[in-house]
């Protein structure tokens, strides 16, 4: 993995604390192999397979993290435009869609920080991809696979 990835401080910590945890992690599932061992013939040993696998994915979890942090960069150290919805900007739609006018507010995010129920969204989503690059004020429309969603800008900010 040679690409950059963007986060937020909060996320990129996210990342380093699950680092940490799986780190940690290790010592009980190798503890689980050895026990599992002991109990004998291990072709047939269901424990003992369980145990494998569950350091396979462990391992494979933390090289991918080990990867992810080695190329990150924080996204509020970055010199990014605050006119326009780029990574890491909070927007404020209006749904033009809904005749109530319901406002709705996302952050823009990597997809390793993307959260439905928190509102951070991926710069790769639909709606995402959609938003990048637009500015206060327009109108956007987006395909997404249930249909046309019509939305105005209504502000962009930056978290601090």
């Amino acid at each position: 993995m040679t690409d950059q990835i963007y986060l937020t401080r909060v996320g990129y910590q996210k990342l380093c604390n699950e680092l940490e945890d799986l780190k940690k992690e290790r010592r009980g599932i190798a503890k689980a192999i050895g026990e599992a061992r002991a109990q004998g013939d291990i072709s047939e040993n269901a424990e003992y397979d369980a145990a494998k696998d569950a350091q396979a994915h462990n391992a494979a979890r933390i090289a991918e993290l080990e990867a992810k942090l080695a190329t990150a960069r924080i996204i509020e150290d970055e010199d990014i435009p605050t006119d326009k919805i780029f990574i890491g900007a909070i927007v404020t739609l209006k749904d033009l869609s809904c005749p109530s006018g319901e406002e709705l507010r996302y952050m823009m995010v990597s997809p390793e920080e993307a959260n439905y129920e928190e509102n951070k969204i991926s710069i790769y989503s639909p709606i995402g991809k959609g938003l990048i690059g637009h500015a206060l004020g327009e109108e956007v429309q987006i395909k997404v696979p249930a249909g046309v969603l019509k939305y105005k800008i209504e502000k962009i900010e930056r978290s601090k």
